[in-house]
């Protein structure tokens, strides 16, 4: 017997289609602001940046500019893809002996042994420098056409206005409330009276509000003094004087040394398609070697028949595997990542896929009381035990699961995808692209086919809408399966989002969509 509450309730998305622009985000607000910049003569990339600002504020526990990622960007003109690094890093000053081991597994993501006091999951000593604010900077010093001040102002107008909570920004709040208490700030901003998560109204008529005017006024900083001003000056010995009077061991220097990085794509092919993803620290190796395993399969038909998942599986399975001999990380996550991906196309056909991140729900926990950013906690990325392949060290940059992806179909169809949701990133990526270059699967067919997820060690989860003769032929080829459900809460699956674009008749079409089952998820146009 199925334990979902109801199997009868059907929820769907749309697909967005225009010959101009489209954004598609985990958040309705944070995609607007981008298809707006779309309407005032920005590119891609000035949508983009204005989303990842925008994302920080509307659906602050998930990233912002306390955090990081990765950006992947297709320049129509030339057909270069590039890709900007601003992952996280550990300070220079870490020092190890802050972590000390003690019994049993850790509590969050990752079930590496257990730190004294959680010290790697919360507070100031799971804080890794954040690369947000680096990585849009430099993504607007070589692609913008706008000014740096006019893509951060409509998320300053956000913030100062507050985030209305509505059902389900009191249901998240109510899953960390009480990590939250022991962080001023943090509990101030989320929780009445520091204690109840702040609820939702009964009627349209009345709302709470969690107070952002501090976050606003650190983002008319970077506004008005670049995006240097976070690395470099007043606001950057603010955030390193909090950090430290938390306990942390961040230094100015630490910022002032932090870089984003303008990089190539990884190009490879598969069949006669190409994938464009990211070079090391990010899933993008994995993914690649997943393809190279699903080179000699032939698929059969118009859709994946039980032959191709069990295809999935293996791939999948076998490329993380190498994974964690290498690249550490060889543990099973626990719990939801917090990570946000979009897309943006733009009327020229530039494509733009980001996926970044705060690590957990609310990363660190930590609100910096000054500034009102909401730290990551990029430490826990590390396995604490010594002698391992991602083991903690100071100055060391972050293994990320993050998968931001762009595909060239052989018909010349041009795809941007991702997804968030930790170790579920990969195998969602993969089997959307599969989808996609395999079966020549619009975007829309593709976001609803059913998927499986294979980042359990011992099990693999299977979208309980697949067909039942399918589930009956994987019963008998997957050594371990669950049927689960694509729910709003919690996500059994990656929560993904996709944008297409191809030049028919001499015109381009563009299309986006979200991930069905992500309540503030959506594709805005231009």
């Amino acid at each position: 017997m199925s334990l979902s509450q109801s199997s009868t309730w059907n929820i769907k998305k749309k697909v967005v289609r225009t010959h101009r622009g489209v954004v598609t985000s985990q958040s309705r607000i944070a995609s607007a602001i981008g298809a707006e910049v779309l309407r005032k003569g920005g590119n891609a990339v000035d949508a983009a940046i204005a989303t990842s600002f925008a994302l920080g504020v509307a659906e602050p526990w998930m990233s912002g500019i306390g955090g990081g990622g990765f950006m992947v960007i297709r320049l129509a003109k030339t057909d270069e893809v590039k890709v900007i690094n601003f992952g996280m890093k550990s300070p220079k000053n870490l020092n190890v002996e802050d972590y000390p081991l003690v019994e049993g597994s850790g509590t969050d993501l990752f079930p590496w042994t257990r730190v004294h006091e959680d010290r790697n999951v919360t507070g100031a000593l799971a804080v890794a420098i954040p690369g947000q604010v680096a990585g849009m900077g430099l993504a607007a010093e070589h692609f913008s056409s706008l000014p740096w001040k006019a893509l951060i102002e409509p998320s300053i107008d956000l913030a100062k206005k507050g985030l209305v909570v509505d059902w389900y920004a009191q249901l998240v709040i109510s899953s960390v409330a009480k990590d939250l208490v022991p962080f001023k700030a943090s509990a101030e901003t989320f929780l009445d009276s520091g204690l109840f998560p702040k609820s939702s109204a009964w009627t349209s008529h009345s709302s709470n509000v969690c107070d952002q005017s501090r976050l606003a006024k650190t983002l008319e900083t970077l506004a008005e003094e670049g995006h240097q001003s976070f690395y470099r000056g007043e606001l950057a010995r603010t955030i390193v004087n909090e950090l430290a009077a938390a306990g942390g061991r961040h230094s100015l220097e630490d910022f002032e040394s932090y870089t984003a990085t303008l990089q190539t794509a990884d190009k490879y092919s598969y069949r006669d398609h190409t994938i464009f993803g990211t070079p090391s620290m990010t899933a993008g190796p994995t993914l690649k070697h997943t393809f190279s395993l699903m080179e000699n399969w032939q698929p059969e038909g118009n859709s994946p028949d039980s032959k191709a998942y069990k295809v999935y599986d293996t791939a999948i399975r076998l490329a993380n595997e190498e994974r964690y001999r290498f690249m550490g990380d060889e543990r099973k996550e626990v719990a939801p990542s917090c990570t946000t991906h979009f897309n943006v196309v733009d009327s020229e056909g530039n494509c733009v896929s980001v996926t970044q991140t705060l690590l957990s729900i609310f990363g660190s926990k930590l609100m910096l009381g000054d500034s009102g950013i909401l730290m990551n906690n990029g430490i826990m990325w590390f396995d604490p035990e010594p002698n391992k392949p991602n083991s903690l060290a100071a100055d060391k940059r972050c293994l990320a699961n993050m998968c931001p992806t762009i595909l060239k179909r052989n018909d010349g169809h041009y795809f941007a995808l991702g997804a968030s949701g930790g170790r579920k990133i990969m195998p969602a990526v993969a089997q959307l692209s599969s989808f996609i270059l395999d079966y020549k699967m619009d975007i829309e067919k593709a976001m609803c086919m059913p998927r499986i997820d294979t980042s359990l060690s011992d099990l693999t989860i299977v979208d309980d809408t697949m067909d039942e003769s399918l589930i009956e032929d994987l019963r008998g080829t997957i050594q371990q399966i669950k049927l689960a459900p694509r729910t709003i809460y919690p996500f059994n699956f990656a929560c993904p989002s996709i944008i297409s674009s191809q030049v028919v008749g001499g015109q381009l079409d563009n299309a986006g969509i979200t991930e069905v089952m992500s309540a503030w998820s959506d594709a805005i146009k231009e």
